[in-house]
């Protein structure tokens, strides 16, 4: 069993950062990366063995758009993984994931939850190719494919990791219920594209309601499955704004239902805390 980090936005704007802008937690690497090493830290403290890099929208094209050059950005992506490194470090233990977000996440308009994009998947192996490379040589223990929303993303992904043999990574859905990807494909077609693919350690689904994991564990084949849904609160996309709460110690007893139900990987996404994450080892360590 591995636990995971939880959302490392949730817990920046948790000490003071403030994170309304399309970059949201990348911007941070501009501004203030200590914070993230800071929030790495805390994480690695309530019981988290992982940490996912602020890669998620630190794309070549968002920083270009932010007005840096192709180095600048570069330099920004190698920066994300080098402070959860440091984390690491200092922990004394762990493993770091480098996110690598789907293209919605540089959208910025919520398609990360629908895989409606504007472009196909030769575009899309296009669109992340300078990232993933950059990424795959950072010295990163794993990539985290993470919040992928449709079918041709996930193929796209595909292709890529046969450009870096040498690289592992996870690969982790969407999801709009208890059966189907965002973009409507059902899962366990989606997760088959991994099924057999030696460089993937695991599958599964992240950023989705929790009441949807238990069934979306069991259309998981082939791949240890790994799982971080939100909170379960809802993201307002037009608004910028979550509603709802969720509760630390209810989120730990379903985590240990994930677990029980098969997960191998499990964390939690937005919103989740490491209160959370606390809880979720509290109650493995109990079940």
């Amino acid at each position: 069993m591995v636990i995971l980090d939880g959302g490392l936005a949730t817990h920046l704007e948790a000490l003071g950062a403030d994170l309304s802008d399309d970059l949201w937690s990348a911007r941070l690497l501009l501004e203030d990366p200590s914070v993230i090493r800071k929030a790495h830290l805390d994480y690695f403290a309530a019981g988290a063995q992982v940490a996912t890099t602020a890669s998620y929208q630190a794309s070549i094209p968002a920083f270009t758009r932010r007005g840096l050059d192709a180095d600048e950005a570069e330099e920004l992506i190698l920066l994300s993984v080098r402070l959860a490194a440091e984390a690491r470090d200092s922990h004394g233990e762990g493993t770091v994931a480098a996110s690598v977000g789907p293209y919605g996440a540089y959208l910025a308009n919520g398609a990360e939850y629908t895989g409606d994009y504007d472009l196909d998947e030769d575009g899309l192996v296009a669109w992340h190719r300078d990232r993933w490379h950059i990424l795959a040589g950072s010295g990163a223990d794993l990539l985290a494919c993470e919040t992928v929303p449709s079918y041709p993303e996930a193929r796209a992904l595909r292709r890529l990791l046969a450009e870096t043999p040498g690289t592992r990574a996870w690969v982790s859905f969407s999801c709009r219920d208890g059966e189907r990807i965002s973009d409507g494909t059902p899962l366990s077609e989606a997760a088959a594209l991994f099924a057999d693919h030696p460089q993937v350690i695991a599958v599964g689904v992240n950023c989705t309601a929790p009441r949807h994991i238990p069934d979306l564990i069991g259309r998981i084949k082939g791949k240890p499955v790994v799982v971080y849904p939100n909170s379960g609160e809802t993201w307002d996309a037009e608004e910028r704004r979550w509603h709802g709460l969720a509760d630390p110690v209810e989120y730990g007893a379903a985590a240990a239902g994930w677990h029980a139900a098969g997960a191998a990987l499990v964390g939690g996404c937005c919103r989740t805390t490491p209160e959370h994450i606390r809880q979720i080892r509290e109650h493995l360590t109990t079940a």
